[in-house]
């Protein structure tokens, strides 16, 4: 499981997966999002603007898990 970092409360899905490096884009965030490869928390979220918080695990189909703290 990969940690990342916030230096705020909240961030949205779609900039967390830009800020962890798993998207180059924005774009590509939200394609992602919109296939539904993206869980929060163990449920699938096609909401790219979804507020994540410190706790959170973000997992990625065929990637390791994330956890941000």
């Amino acid at each position: 499981m990969k940690e990342i970092k916030i230096s705020t409360d909240t961030i949205k899905l779609d900039q967390l997966l830009k800020f962890a490096a798993i998207a180059q884009t924005g774009g590509q965030s939200k394609i992602m999002i919109n296939e539904g490869i993206v869980k929060v928390n163990g449920e699938i979220v096609k909401e790219r603007g979804k507020k994540i918080k410190k706790g959170d695990i973000i997992e990625i189909k065929d990637m390791d898990k994330l956890i941000v703290i």
